[in-house]
């Protein structure tokens, strides 16, 4: 049988979610609870994608087969026992054969976060923080160029595939503004690695005034994976929803 569990963590203490050798991963601790729940045996999970360390997630959802018949929430309840209080399972639910956790997205949210106090010690963990004056309504204006279908080739740091490929479509990215924090919105049927963390920083540019909304245009429209050269911090970045 095939199940669903969406998972939320905090990215901060690890090397991502990907399994990676030597090196602290969310998929690995997952991995190992799962592993014991089956007496030593490997199962392996499949998520709607992979963050990059120290990035967070809120709505993250993998998937895993199992030949073991339990109650979904003796599920829950086992894998939040086993697994380190930083990451936690939300929900467990049995899905159809066909399921895939990747493959049958449709569309995931991401946000970012941009803290304007910088005498807050305790946000350096989960947001970015910016103590120089933004333009916010820059800001908005960059953030609209990225609406839309677009080949997204300027916004990525993946190797190029001729036969992957790079057209994604963006159905929100908005700024929100609030007394000591700014928010961004990510929703599209599908992100590049590092995209919106590319996004994000090219957003937080034009609100310095080191680009202009025009300039954001012109990297889009260049289809060229050197012509942005910004990518913001890991740790403002939350993973919120995966849609099927």
């Amino acid at each position: 049988m095939v199940i669903k569990c969406i998972v939320s963590y905090d990215g901060t203490n690890y090397k991502g979610w990907q399994i990676q050798p030597g090196l602290k991963t969310v998929q690995q601790e997952i991995e190992d609870a799962l592993a014991l729940i089956h007496g030593g045996g490997r199962i392996e999970i499949t998520a709607s994608g992979r963050t990059d360390a120290q990035v967070h997630a809120i709505g993250q959802v993998f998937h895993f087969e199992t030949m073991k018949e339990m109650e979904m929430d003796k599920w829950k309840y086992k894998l939040n026992r086993l697994l380190p209080k930083d990451i936690r399972i939300c929900e467990v639910v049995l899905e159809k054969d066909d399921f895939h956790a990747r493959f049958s997205c449709v569309s995931k949210r991401y946000d970012y976060y941009i803290s304007l106090d910088d005498e807050n010690p305790f946000v350096r963990n989960y947001m970015c923080v910016e103590k120089r004056k933004l333009d916010t309504d820059a800001m908005k204006e960059a953030a609209m160029v990225f609406v839309g279908t677009h080949d997204f080739t300027s916004f990525t740091s993946s190797k190029i595939h001729e036969e992957k490929s790079r057209v994604r479509t963006i159905s929100e990215c908005s700024v929100h503004v609030f007394d000591d924090h700014i928010q961004l919105i990510f929703r599209g049927d599908g992100f590049l690695r590092y995209q919106v963390r590319m996004m994000a920083q090219t957003i937080i540019e034009t609100g310095l005034h080191h680009l202009e909304v025009k300039d954001v245009k012109r990297m889009l429209d260049a289809c060229d994976k050197h012509a942005c050269r910004y990518k913001a911090a890991a740790c403002g970045l939350y993973l919120v929803e995966v849609n099927y």
